[in-house]
């Protein structure tokens, strides 16, 4: 499917920094694109992710909301992402509606 990758199983896909969950939901409702697994909005631990002021717009995507992952005090700057407002033809590309999911640098282990 070119950049993007739909994978139905029924594993449980997890985020995590040093042993703290961010972010758990099925393989099935995730979405992989440019080798990224963005993680639907809901399965977000929203205690630990704030929203960061830093810019950046990809050319296909659109603009990008990065967040900074906070655990045991500790802040992570611009380690998740997402776009919540989609360049006309992103979803066509990817395959489907990946609307406001979270993606994680890779600095964040996600893994089953």
């Amino acid at each position: 499917m070119g950049r993007s990758e739909w994978r139905t199983t029924l594993q449980t896909m997890r985020a995590h920094l040093n042993g703290t969950v961010i972010a758990e939901a099925p393989e099935s409702d995730l979405v992989k694109i440019e080798g990224n697994w963005y993680f639907p909005p809901a399965s977000v631990n929203q205690e630990f992710v704030t929203k960061s002021p830093t810019p950046y717009t990809c050319a296909w995507k659109g603009e990008c909301q990065y967040y900074t992952i906070t655990v045991d005090g500790q802040p992570y700057q611009d380690r998740a992402f997402s776009y919540d407002d989609l360049r006309p033809g992103a979803v066509e590309r990817v395959g489907t509606d990946f609307t406001g999911y979270v993606a994680f640098v890779k600095e964040i282990t996600v893994e089953d």
